[in-house]
């Protein structure tokens, strides 16, 4: 079950990258691996005949490959005006479990867990900002959980708008409590991803929580603000590990 951690995620600093180049530099090369990892194990994907997969997985492997290098090529846009996937600009809605799909193929078969309700996985969504918040904290979890352990991916309407939840079999530690404080992250890979999470969060008017899994594991929570008209109320859930 979810249990409170610890606060809400506090704000990221918005002048960050106006100050700092090396910042700007260090979220760029990270953007990009995002994309690149999915291209690769994509293709690996199509490549492995041990896989035998169907006409449907190819398709859909192919599509995945498809979305991810249009997202590259947008990097690429973005790191031409030097300032990266991060400013807040038009962002074409896209019902949340397309936006999900692609995050989804990044979790090996075996270790995934998917609960979608239906009303949230067709609740719009900015297309490129929740793809990226959702693809780092998969890769989050792909990072610091166990490299065996499952990781889950949930989303649902409630009271409070719509809840995405990224878990894995990990613990909640320091350090994740201190990236989720920190305005501007420290120097190095460790907490980056969280900061760029709470910053494209911002512009959506969404933000991030902190959760204990019982009896193990880490959630974190996206809730992004809905019209008052879609939203419904919670019903009491466990995430199954």
């Amino acid at each position: 079950m979810l249990r409170w951690a610890g606060p809400e995620a506090g704000p990221a600093d918005p002048a960050a990258l106006d100050t700092d180049p090396e910042l700007l530099l260090r979220v760029l090369c990270h953007e990009f691996r995002t994309p690149v990892s999915a291209l690769t194990s994509l293709t690996r994907a199509l490549a492995d005949d041990r896989l035998a997969l169907t006409g449907d997985d190819r398709r859909a492997i192919t599509a995945l490959a498809h979305q991810q290098a249009v997202h590259l090529q947008g990097l690429l846009r973005d790191a031409a005006v030097g300032t990266g996937a991060l400013v807040p600009a038009p962002d074409p809605a896209a019902p949340l479990a397309a936006v999900l799909r692609g995050a989804g193929a990044l979790v090996p078969p075996r270790r995934r867990l998917i609960g979608v309700t239906r009303r949230a996985g067709d609740c719009p969504v900015p297309r490129r900002r929740t793809r990226q918040v959702v693809t780092n904290l998969v890769e989050n979890a792909l990072r610091h959980g166990p490299a065996a352990g499952r990781i889950g991916i949930h989303a649902a309407l409630g009271r409070s708008g719509l809840s995405i939840v990224v878990t894995d079999e990990g613990r909640v530690d320091p350090p994740l409590v201190e990236a989720l404080r920190r305005p501007v992250p420290c120097a190095g890979a460790s907490g980056l991803g969280l900061w760029i999470v709470r910053r494209l969060l911002a512009a959506d008017g969404g933000r991030l929580r902190l959760h204990r899994l019982r009896p193990r594991g880490v959630a974190l929570e996206v809730v992004l603000p809905v019209p008052a008209d879609d939203r419904v109320a919670p019903r009491g859930h466990r995430l199954a590990r």
